[in-house]
C-alpha cells in the first residue's frame, strides 16, 4: 500500500486535534476533583497494555479514549490546585498552546541557519528576562554574555561546571584529560546537581567540597574560606563554586555577595543556581535575591517551575559567552555554513551538551505576551502571600512549628510529636488523595514542606490543607 494512506490527513487532523485539545480544557477544568497522588499499584499501568504492539493501525478516537481507562490513573496530578509537593511544576493556557505550535513546526533548531526564528526570538527573550528580573546587564546578549533556554538547571550547572574547568586549565583539559588537583565547592544543601555535575565534568566527588551552612541553611562563608585555604594547602586548585538562591530543602539564600567576593580574590568561577527562588525577582520587592548576582559567571532559573511555562524551560545566563562556547564548541565539516562562519549569530548547539534544540521559546513567548509582566507579578505575588499566611497559621498553633525561615514560596514546618507523628501526617494526607506534599531532613529532623505556587492555588484550597493537616495530626 502506498506509505502516504497511512498518514493522517489535515482534515483528520484538525478533527482529532480538536478533540486532544477539549480533552485537555476538560482536564485542566476538572483537574481539582481527582486524587493528587496517583492510587495504582507498582506494575498496573503496564498491566492494561497489550503485549505486543499493534500490527495495524488503531482510530484516534480509541487512543484517546486510552488517555482516561489507562494512562490518567497512573498520573500524579501536579497542576492540582492542591499539589504542594516537591516545587511548583506549572503550567497555563499559553504555555500549553505554544508548545504545541512548537511540535507542529517540528524544527530543529541547533544552528542560527537551520531556523533563524528560532535563535533570534530566543536571544531575545533572554533579554527581556534580564530586565524582567533586574539581572545584571553582563548577562545580555548585546554585552559580552548572553542566555541561552537549557532543558533543566541541572543541565545548566553542568554546562557551568564544563566551563569553569576549561577556564582554570587553560582549555586544555578537554583535550588531554581533567586535571586531578581541580575543586568544586557547594553548600551542604544544595542540589543533588552540583555533584552529578562534578562527577560527569571529570571533577569525581572526592574533589566536590560540601561547605557547611549557618542556622538559617545558608552557606557559611568563613567555612567556605576555610575549605579553600586547607586546599590550597594541599596543593590543590579551587575553580568553582556553586551558590543556591533557594535550596531544595528549605529554599535557604546563600550569601552570594560573600561568597562572589570569594570566588573573585581566589579566581574560580561563580555559578548561582536559583531555579525555583529566581521567579520571585519579577518582583521589585524581591529583587535583594540578585544581591551579588553581579559577580557571577553564570546564573541560572526555571521558567518551568513557577513562571507559568511547562517543563522544560531552563533559563541559563552566562556574563562571557567566549568562554562557554569555547569549552562546548566541536565542528564538524557537516555543520559549517556561511552565517556561522560570519560571526554575527548565535550557534546555540555550542552553549548545551546536545547538539539538537527544540523551539523552547515559543511557549515562553506566547507566556510572557499573554500575562505580561504585571499579570506574572500579581500570581507570584499572590502565592508569597499564601506561604506567609500558612506560616503564621503554622507559627499560631501551639502544636506545630516553623523548621526553617520562608523565604519565597516554600513553607518548612514539624509537628512538635517528632519524626514519627509527621511521617504518619504526611503518610496520611498523599494516601487519602486530597492533596500531595513531600518531606525533607532538616538538622536530622523529618520535616514537612509546603511549596506553594501552582498555577490555580488559591487561598480556599491553602485553608484546607491546614484543616487536613490538622486532621491528619489528630
Amino acid at each position: 500500500m502506498d506509505p502516504s494512506a497511512y498518514h493522517m490527513t489535515p482534515d483528520e487532523f484538525r478533527l482529532n486535534a480538536r478533540l486532544v485539545i477539549d480533552w485537555i480544557a476538560d482536564y485542566l477544568e476538572r483537574v481539582e476533583e481527582y486524587p493528587v497522588l496517583s492510587q495504582v499499584a507498582p506494575g498496573e499501568i503496564r498491566a492494561k497494555l497489550p503485549d505486543r504492539p499493534p500490527v495495524s493501525g488503531e482510530p484516534f478516537d480509541t487512543i484517546l479514549a486510552d488517555i482516561d481507562d489507562i494512562v490518567l490513573p497512573g498520573i500524579t496530578h501536579w497542576q492540582s490546585p492542591n499539589f504542594f509537593g516537591y516545587f511548583p511544576a506549572n503550567s497555563s493556557g499559553p504555555a500549553i498552546l505554544g508548545e504545541l505550535l512548537s511540535a507542529g513546526l517540528g524544527i530543529q533548531g541547533m544552528l542560527w541557519a537551520t531556523s533563524p526564528a528560532a535563535t533570534e526570538l530566543e536571544t531575545h527573550l533572554m533579554d527581556w528576562l534580564v530586565e524582567m528580573l533586574g539581572l545584571p546587564e553582563r548577562f545580555l546578549s548585546t554585552s559580552a554574555g548572553g542566555g541561552v533556554i537549557q532543558d533543566s538547571a541541572s543541565s545548566a550547572t553542568l554546562v557551568a561546571i564544563l566551563a569553569a574547568r576549561e577556564r582554570a586549565t587553560g582549555f586544555e583539559s578537554s583535550h588531554r584529560g581533567t586535571d586531578p588537583d581541580l575543586v568544586v565547592y557547594t553548600s551542604n544543601q544544595a542540589h543533588s546537581s552540583v555533584e552529578k555535575a562534578a562527577r560527569i565534568a571529570g571533577f569525581g566527588t572526592d574533589k566536590l567540597r560540601l561547605v557547611e551552612v549557618d542556622d538559617t541553611y545558608a552557606m557559611d562563608p568563613e567555612a567556605l574560606e576555610a575549605a579553600i585555604a586547607a586546599d590550597l594547602a594541599a596543593g590543590l586548585k579551587p575553580t568553582a563554586v556553586v551558590a543556591t538562591v533557594g535550596t531544595t530543602s528549605s529554599t535557604a539564600i546563600d550569601p552570594v555577595r560573600r561568597i562572589g567576593e570569594i570566588a573573585r580574590r581566589h579566581g574560580m568561577w561563580l555559578h548561582v543556581d536559583a531555579a525555583l527562588a529566581g521567579t520571585a525577582a519579577l518582583l521589585p520587592e524581591m529583587r535583594w535575591l540578585n544581591d551579588g548576582v553581579d559577580l557571577a559567571d553564570s546564573y541560572v532559573f526555571n521558567p518551568h517551575k513557577w513562571m507559568l511555562t511547562n517543563f522544560d524551560c531552563s533559563a541559563f545566563f552566562v556574563a562571557d559567552r567566549s568562554t562557554l562556547i569555547r569549552s562546548l564548541s566541536v565542528l564538524p565539516e557537516y555543520l559549517r555554513n556561511e552565517a556561522s562562519e560570519s560571526g554575527k549569530v548565535f550557534d546555540y548547539r555550542d552553549w548545551q551538551i546536545p547538539l539538537g534544540r527544540r523551539f523552547r521559546a515559543l511557549k515562553l513567548w506566547f507566556v510572557i505576551r499573554h500575562y505580561g509582566t504585571e499579570g506574572l507579578q500579581a500570581v507570584v505575588r499572590e502565592h508569597l502571600r499564601l506561604a506567609r499566611a500558612f506560616a503564621s497559621w503554622v507559627e499560631a498553633d501551639p502544636d506545630f512549628e516553623l523548621a526553617a525561615p520562608v523565604s519565597v514560596n516554600l513553607v518548612c514546618f514539624r509537628h512538635v510529636g517528632g519524626d514519627d507523628v509527621n511521617e504518619r501526617i504526611l503518610e496520611t494526607l498523599n494516601r487519602s488523595g486530597d492533596l500531595l506534599m513531600t518531606h525533607t531532613k532538616l538538622d536530622g529532623h523529618y520535616t514537612l514542606r509546603m511549596s506553594i505556587g501552582q498555577t490555580r492555588t488559591e487561598e480556599r484550597h491553602v485553608r484546607r490543607a491546614w484543616d487536613l493537616i490538622k486532621q491528619a495530626a489528630g
